[in-house]
Formats: structure tokens, sequence, C-alpha cells
């Protein structure tokens, strides 16, 4: 059974643009010190952060794709602009680099929200602006997402 990562942290980043990864978030990401972290630009505006081995797997997937074929190049390179590996320092921190910072207009407040194999890195007002807009009828959305999917989730 696939372990996925679960919560969602506040967070400061120092002067230098450095990230402590929170306890309860370091627990789930057991190989970290050893194989790092990636980083690269979110869909929307905000940083995502994979293991190494969840970018690993996009990465294989990414190299199956026609590069011959100008749409997937251009996915392909916004999809991997900006990637840094990311490493532990003794003190538990990450250093963002300031592209990225920029990229996703990061200040010093951010909030790290688990998403199953991604760690999503927003800037706090920006994810609290972002999360009031949620549906009138979340069960509506829900329902239109979710439902008439059939058949269970594998291991059930």
């Amino acid at each position: 059974m696939v372990s996925h990562l679960i919560g969602e942290f506040d967070c400061k980043l120092d002067a230098k643009g450095r990230l402590m990864v929170p306890s309860g978030l370091k627990k789930q990401l057991p190989l970290a010190e050893t194989e790092g972290l990636v980083v690269h630009r979110g869909f929307e505006k905000h940083l995502t952060i994979y293991t190494k081995a969840e970018w690993d797997k996009i990465t294989r997937q990414l190299a199956l794709l026609n590069s011959f074929e100008k749409k997937t190049r251009e996915f392909i390179r916004y999809f991997t602009r900006g990637a840094t590996v990311l490493t532990l320092d003794a003190s538990g921190r990450v250093l963002l680099p300031k592209s990225l910072l920029e990229y996703a207009g990061i200040n010093t407040e951010v909030v790290l929200s688990c998403q199953f194999d991604k760690i999503e890195v927003w800037d706090k007002a920006t994810y609290d602006t972002t999360l009031d807009d949620e549906p009138l009828n979340f069960a509506n959305l829900a329902e239109e997402v979710m439902g008439n999917k059939g058949g269970k989730v594998d291991g059930e």
C-alpha cells in the first residue's frame, strides 16, 4: 500500500530563504536527508516539492513522451523549468532558490500543503485567498470529480 504525505504546515522563511522542514513532515520523509528533495514551479503560482524518488518517476514518464512534438517539448520545458535538488542542512533546513520564490510570490510566511506524493509551497496570503474561493456547494464539486468512478481504490 502506498503511503501518502499528510498535513498542512504554516512556516516562515529566514532572511536567506531557508525553510525549516517541520518535524511532523520530516518524519514522513525518511529518505530526504540522504536522497534530497526536488522543488520546481507548480501549475499555479506556487512551488512543488517531491522526494527525489518521486521526481525520478515523473521524469521517467516525461522521457517516454514524443519529443518530436512541439507541445511536448514546451510542456517538458515549462514543467522542469527551475527544478532544483534541495539538500537538508544539519538543522533540517532547505534553501529555496530565489528565482522560484519570486515566481511564486513567496516572501516570508508560507504554507506547506501535502498533496499525496508532493508538497505544495504557497505564499500564505495567496493560499488563504485561494481557499477562500471554495465553491458554494463543495458536495457538487465532489460528485463531479469523484462520482461514478466505479470500483474500489487499489488495495481495498
